[in-house]
């Protein structure tokens, strides 16, 4: 299994410096693969989630102490002496000897990327929604522990040795693009290991070759009804994973709440509801992989409506738009444009692709509430457009222009 995600290295571009003209830009990738631990190796996996989880938690609980007794916040050098170096010698903390040094580093390192976010988020320093400040993590959940070059290196034979862990035996379904700088080891909530590799791999080292027809291009216009339509009338249908599993999944959980806590059951129960979200998640992905390298492998250029999903989410519709994943979908499609060297614009979310007539260029089509409904609709020029198909146009068009214009929002 792979997962691939993009992010760029910020240069001095990041900083207000202009770069070199050969300058290689670098590209962060991470692949993930299926891994076997043997019951030693699980065991020893455990013990180091459980250390991570419990320096992390010291780290969040040392800064809301210091927060509250007006205190200056507690440097990551200071936390690292504190909770790993000294908390070794004491009884309480002693079993951290147990487990590498290199991931409960890496979980202060966490803890104190986590409150940066928190804090730029509240100044107005980070771009995006509100971002909450960490929050205690529980064994129920995810569980992972990342290891810098010093915690881990893969051998000859394909096997992974990660430090005071073992050999872990991988289900390669790709080689490696470059030498990994880092490996998280997760174990998800229905028991499964997974080795996450981070590489940086040369900007366009996945460039594809350009389409034969240059004027091969299209707007995407998302929906619940069709996911999207295309140039064309081209319709990619909207698959509903959720609502597909949705009757088995709340059985499973009117189960999960008749079994008392604390018992096997309990733990069963929890599995097969895990077991059902994990499918649908990993159907999903799969499904919106194949729909991305379709659409980018198809075009030269795409253009798409910046849609406020996470507003979206909170109407009447909000299960079907978390269900359709739309957010997630146009994030992989720009990252794969990226890296592919197709074009790839942003419509502003305001721009009124679906009431603006795409053969004269008047506003008449239906708007509001009300006009949701309304799948076809006439012009006072005469064109007879269907919804979907007339705000792909007009997502082109604006798209284009955007880009001609050197004014796309990438």
């Amino acid at each position: 299994m792979i997962v691939c995600s993009l992010s760029r290295v910020a240069g001095l571009g990041a900083l207000g410096l202009s770069e070199p003209a050969d300058r290689v830009r670098l590209v962060h990738l991470r692949y993930r693969f299926r891994v076997y631990p043997t019951v030693p190796q699980r065991s020893a996996l455990a013990r180091t989630f459980g250390c991570v989880r419990t320096v992390f938690n010291d780290a969040v609980a040392a800064r809301k102490a210091a927060h509250r007794e007006g205190l200056a916040y507690p440097s990551t050098a200071v936390l690292d002496k504190l909770l790993i170096t000294e908390a070794k010698r004491t009884p309480e903390r002693a079993w951290l000897a147990e487990v590498s040094t290199v991931p409960l580093q890496q979980a202060l390192r966490d803890c104190h990327a986590a409150w940066r976010n928190f804090f730029d988020s509240v100044s107005g320093k980070r771009a995006g929604g509100r971002v909450g400040p960490p929050r205690f993590k529980r064994r129920s959940h995810t569980q992972a522990a990342r290891y810098t070059r010093r915690g881990f290196s893969v051998k000859a034979n394909g096997r992974l040795y990660v430090a005071k862990v073992g050999d872990l035996r991988v289900a390669w379904s790709r080689e490696l693009s470059a030498d990994p700088s880092s490996v998280t080891i997760i174990k998800t909530a229905t028991g499964k290991y997974y080795a996450s590799f981070v590489v940086a791999v040369d900007d366009g080292a996945d460039l594809l070759e350009p389409v034969a027809d240059p004027d091969t291009e299209t707007g995407i216009d998302l929906g619940l009804k069709a996911f999207a339509v295309l140039r064309g009338g081209k319709t990619i249908e909207n698959p509903k994973f959720f609502a597909q599993m949705e009757r088995r999944l709340k059985k499973a959980q009117r189960a999960l709440s008749r079994k008392q806590r604390g018992s096997a059951n309990r733990v069963g129960a929890r599995l097969k509801v895990a077991k059902i979200h994990e499918r649908i998640r990993n159907r999903r992905d799969d499904w919106l992989h194949k729909q991305v390298a379709a659409l980018v492998g198809e075009n030269q250029a795409l253009y798409v409506e910046d849609l406020c999903v996470q507003g979206l989410s909170r109407g009447r519709a909000a299960k079907s738009i978390q269900d359709a994943a739309l957010g997630r979908f146009l994030t992989l499609l720009e990252s794969k444009a990226a890296r592919a060297g197709r074009t790839f614009a942003k419509v502003d979310r305001l721009f009124p692709s679906t009431r603006l007539c795409s053969a004269c260029g008047a506003l008449t089509g239906p708007k509001g509430l009300e006009g949701l409904g309304v799948r076809v609709w006439e012009c006072g020029c005469g064109a007879v457009h269907d919804r979907d198909g007339n705000a792909e146009i007009n997502i082109r068009r604006e798209g284009k222009r955007l880009v001609a214009a050197g004014l796309a929002d990438t």
